[in-house]
């Protein structure tokens, strides 16, 4: 599985043939948008920065959109679309889980309440990656992000969601990462999860 980073909360993981899109940026936002072509696309919020399915719509592919809550099947992989609140600015917000390659992977979205409520925090699966937003204003804040990454024990937290440096080195000064350096991708197994307990990976943002 390979998982790089295009700014705000928009990944891209790939599995063999397979392209999974999150939270895509629209070309309507100020943010810097990157196109490619994705097989299952996932929507957080509906708002130009996390809604930009027509970026990851490319030659043939056309990818599958999720937009919410629920249990979806595509081609072998496991969605689950959890509610979590509003965030903010007041938009509905939905936390996902995606099942493949053996890992599961969390994605919080723009999660604007570290309290994620005792229903969907029993209903979140044993979560080997976490994807977790960390700039504050519209989501949560460095040091709420570090208790809920706490709350979760992933083994590999992913921080996002942030502009300029601030917000990093705070979240990373609560998780006793200070000094961590960014990587343009993320490559992993499920044998190489073993051992890993709350490890920070900050990805550079390809954008």
């Amino acid at each position: 599985m390979v998982i790089t980073y295009h700014g705000l909360d928009f990944f891209k993981v790939q599995f063999s043939d397979l392209t999974i899109a999150v939270n895509p940026i629209s070309k309507n936002s100020k943010w810097k948008s990157t196109r490619f072509g994705a097989d299952i696309a996932l929507i957080s919020m509906n708002d130009p920065l996390h809604n930009g399915v027509s970026e990851v719509t490319f030659g043939e592919k056309v990818p599958f959109t999720i937009t919410g809550p629920g249990e979806y099947e595509i081609k072998e992989v496991f969605i689950k679309g959890f509610p979590a609140g509003k965030n903010k600015e007041e938009k509905l917000n939905t936390i996902y889980t995606v099942f493949l390659e053996g890992m599961n992977l969390c994605f919080l979205g723009a999660l604007g309440d570290k309290e994620l409520g005792t229903e969907t925090k029993e209903a979140l699966p044993d979560i080997d990656i976490l994807f977790i937003p960390i700039g504050g204003e519209e989501v949560i804040t460095a040091s709420d992000a570090s208790k809920v990454a706490t709350l979760l024990e992933a083994k590999i937290i992913i921080p996002c969601h942030f502009e300029g440096e601030n917000a990093l080195k705070a979240f990373l000064k609560e998780e006793g990462a200070s000094g961590k350096t960014a990587v343009e991708k993320l490559t992993i197994k499920k044998k190489e999860l073993e051992g890993k307990e709350g490890e920070i990976v900050v990805l550079s943002n390809t954008a």
